[in-house]
């Protein structure tokens, strides 16, 4: 590994570390949306007899864990927002 490599990859998580909350949002959504459109794709291979086993297990447990975490990310804004509302005005 040369110092250009090591300089631009730590640079690229300097860059990644700084962007604005709702850029980083958006791209955790794509993340979720492209893992469940993987585990569905995976099944529906599995269901026409194409897939590897291995691999819908795979994605299956992985879109599981995309929505736990969707879900757990969910109940503490829920829970944030009643927080603002039982506040004294």
């Amino acid at each position: 590994m040369d110092i250009r490599t090591l300089f631009s990859n730590q640079t690229s998580s300097i860059q990644a570390t700084t962007k604005p909350d709702a850029m980083a949002a958006a791209e955790k959504f794509e993340s979720f949306s492209a893992t469940l459109a993987n585990a569905e794709g995976e099944a529906k291979a599995a269901l026409s007899g194409n897939a590897d086993p291995h691999a819908l297990v795979t994605a299956l447990a992985q879109s599981e864990l995309a929505v736990e975490t969707a879900v757990t990310l969910r109940n503490k804004v829920v829970e944030a927002y009643q927080e603002i509302l039982r506040m004294p005005v």
